[in-house]
């Protein structure tokens, strides 16, 4: 029993859990929009729960299977051989037991929605879910295009909560859609960033990613472009939902000027400040368009 005990705890230290920042607020804010008014909170916070519990189970499955997938890559690069499994603190079976456990309270969770509210969307979708999130881990082998596979693995986030707590605010709140849309490009932007530590790695060892094959310029630029397109993306969700108001309108300026915070501290600062750029910045954004929109809704 301590033996699971420390390795469920290795395995949460290396693929940190605080990381679910980026992409839970979206979920959260996708289900408050998602809801029908009728009136039904107490159905709403089981849904809600459930959302929160899939999310997790659905990070967990993902970071496992990526330092599955990228051990030995890890392990040849500097930066990250430290890893848990590339450094062999946590054995590959090990890894693959909290995955599949993962998965399968991933799968259990959206059965509940089928079980307790007629759902049957989320369990139907689940496997597929699991499929795209994982694929991610293996895109930097044959496309530069990695970035933006992960940016539609975390866009999955939203639009699979709102379905799960009603499929047809799909086609009723176009605003999800431009909610997903600028979680594709605001993650793809600040992976490319994140990539330019590991640019002469990447070109060394046959890697795909926009900074080794367009150089750390023209990543940059590329960056700075899909993060206006995400502020774009955002301003056209706050005005297809009335419900978002002025509240969220200020959400929305505050996230462009975060973004350009974010650029302006990695061009002062270059990789010396890549922490903050990337994990400070882009968690205050998630939290903000998150938590802002939540109160507007409420409103």
């Amino acid at each position: 029993m301590d033996r699971v005990v420390g390795n469920l705890r290795t395995a949460a230290g290396d693929i940190k859990l605080a990381h679910s920042v980026f992409a839970m607020p979206f979920a959260v804010l996708a289900a408050f929009l998602a809801r029908p008014d009728d009136g039904r909170w107490r159905v709403f916070a089981g849904q809600l729960a459930l959302v929160v519990v899939c999310m997790l189970a659905a990070r967990t499955w993902a970071m496992m299977v990526n330092r599955v997938a990228d051990r030995d890559i890890d392990a040849a690069n500097p930066r990250t051989a430290r890893r848990a499994i590339a450094s062999g603190r946590l054995g590959v079976r090990q890894a693959r037991a909290i995955a599949a456990t993962a998965g399968a309270a991933f799968i259990a969770a959206c059965a509940m929605f089928a079980l307790l509210f007629r759902n049957w969307w989320p369990l139907m979708l689940s496997v597929p879910v699991l499929g795209w999130i994982a694929l991610y881990s293996y895109t930097k082998r044959f496309t530069a295009l990695c970035h933006l596979f992960l940016g539609g693995a975390l866009a999955a986030s939203p639009l699979a909560a709102a379905a799960a707590i009603d499929p047809a605010s799909l086609t009723r709140v176009p605003a999800l859609w431009f909610l997903g849309g600028m979680v594709v490009l605001w993650v793809a932007g600040f992976d490319i960033i994140y990539a330019l530590q590991d640019l002469e790695f990447d070109r060394a060892n046959g890697l795909f990613s926009i900074p080794s094959r367009l150089g750390p310029h023209a990543a940059i630029w590329l960056s700075r472009g899909f993060h206006a397109g995400a502020v774009a993306l955002l301003v056209l969700a706050w005005r297809a939902e009335p419900r978002l108001g002025a509240l969220f309108a200020a959400a929305v300026g505050l996230v462009g000027v975060l973004l350009v915070v974010e650029h302006v501290i990695l061009a002062k600062r270059g990789q010396k400040g890549l922490n903050m750029a990337f994990f400070t910045v882009n968690g205050v954004v998630s939290c903000v368009v998150g938590g802002v929109g939540v109160v507007a809704v409420l409103l």
